[in-house]
């Protein structure tokens, strides 16, 4: 049955995907996009679904928010400010956007006659700092943020919390304890839990959906505080090598965004989502340096990755998702295989402009003693 749903940032990379497919199935499309200039540059981008009704406004703007707000059915919340290292010194800015834009959005279906049965909100793996491990004599373990003197020294593995030996990285659930890294993180965490919460008091079917390192074509090659894998595609398109911190076995767990939709699409649909908190990602851990050599590759460029040794603040070693709840619960399976996914990117990118200004962003942190 068709509904009337609103997409908030849904001009963007992964909202733009979730509105083609809404479109697609028959639904009453709404975009409320602020068109942000660090994403999109001076025009709006060309692949905007022409069926959907888009609408310019910023949710830090209560009044106008509210005018899409009150008409909606269902309502998928994907603003916000990303960006891990940009956070930690644009506090206001990523506080107003993702921690005030929620408060704006929650306290319009609070004092308002609405529409809304279901709410969904784009959350964030960055809010659980550093993975599960196993240890071999403690088993599973929660490892805190690697101390300032062993990475000096080169020593970039997590310990074992009780006994100090080298822990292996181990699958993290949603059951998990958030310990958030980054301005960034703690603002996820909070719009995270303030949806959720809201959903519990009014009743309201409320699902949270923690993404993981998200890639894929329409995610922007120009802006440096993006995913890492547009930002290594952004070096390597302009002849230059990905730049790749400490040892480059950090690893992360990399998702398609076609993957991410089919979550989305999933939580709307099924009652057993609501409520409920799920990992969005593909299960399987693949190293930074790794997503570099890949990309290089299947783009056709003979170039290897440059592995500084370097350390940035808040940086967390490893974290990938244990997705059982998400295959039990919703029906959630992935589908974009890694490399698939990454021939996918590069080939989008040929035909796409790409401003490499990762220097810049690298110089910005180094000044302000983050890196």
């Amino acid at each position: 049955m068709a509904e009337k749903i609103l997409v908030t940032g849904g001009a963007g990379f992964i909202g733009s995907f979730l509105v083609d497919a809404l479109v697609q199935r028959g639904h009453d499309v709404t975009v409320f996009d602020n068109f942000e200039p660090q994403v999109h540059g001076r025009k709006r981008p060309d692949y905007l679904n022409k069926a959907a009704h888009y609408v310019k406004g910023d949710v830090t703007d209560l009044a106008t928010l509210k005018k899409v707000v009150l008409k909606a059915e269902v309502i998928f919340h994907e603003a916000a400010m990303v960006g891990v290292g940009q956070s930690q010194y644009q506090i206001r800015r990523y506080t107003d956007v993702n921690v005030l834009g929620t408060a704006n959005l929650l306290d319009i279906l609070a004092n308002n006659k609405h529409r809304c049965r279901k709410l969904i909100v784009a959350a964030s793996m960055s809010s659980y700092g550093e993975g599960l491990c196993e240890c071999r004599e403690h088993g599973i373990v929660r490892p805190p943020l690697r101390s300032e003197r062993d990475v000096a020294g080169g020593v970039w593995e997590l310990r074992c919390p009780q006994c100090g030996g080298i822990a292996k990285p181990a699958p993290t659930p949603e059951t998990a304890s958030l310990v958030c890294n980054s301005i960034y993180a703690q603002t996820k965490k909070d719009q995270e839990e303030m949806v959720l919460m809201f959903g519990r008091t009014y009743g309201l079917p409320a699902v949270a959906l923690r993404y993981f390192n998200v890639y894929g074509p329409r995610q922007s090659l120009s802006n440096p505080y993006t995913g890492v894998c547009e930002i290594f595609m952004s070096r390597i398109k302009n002849g230059r090598r990905p730049v790749v911190y400490e040892d480059g076995g950090q690893t992360r767990d990399f998702v398609s965004v076609h993957d991410i939709v089919q979550a989305n699409l999933l939580a709307m649909e099924k009652p057993s989502a609501d409520g409920q908190v799920f990992n969005v990602g593909t299960g399987k851990p693949i190293s930074v340096a790794e997503v570099a050599r890949v990309l290089a590759r299947v783009y056709g460029a003979d170039i290897e990755p440059e592995i500084t040794g370097r350390f940035r603040k808040g940086d967390v070693r490893h974290c990938f998702p244990d997705i059982g709840k998400a295959r039990a619960l919703l029906g959630y399976e992935p589908r974009v295989g890694f490399d698939a996914g990454m021939r996918e990117l590069a080939e989008w990118s040929r035909q796409t402009q790409a401003k490499d200004r990762f220097k810049q962003a690298a110089l910005e942190l180094k000044k302000r003693g983050l890196a």
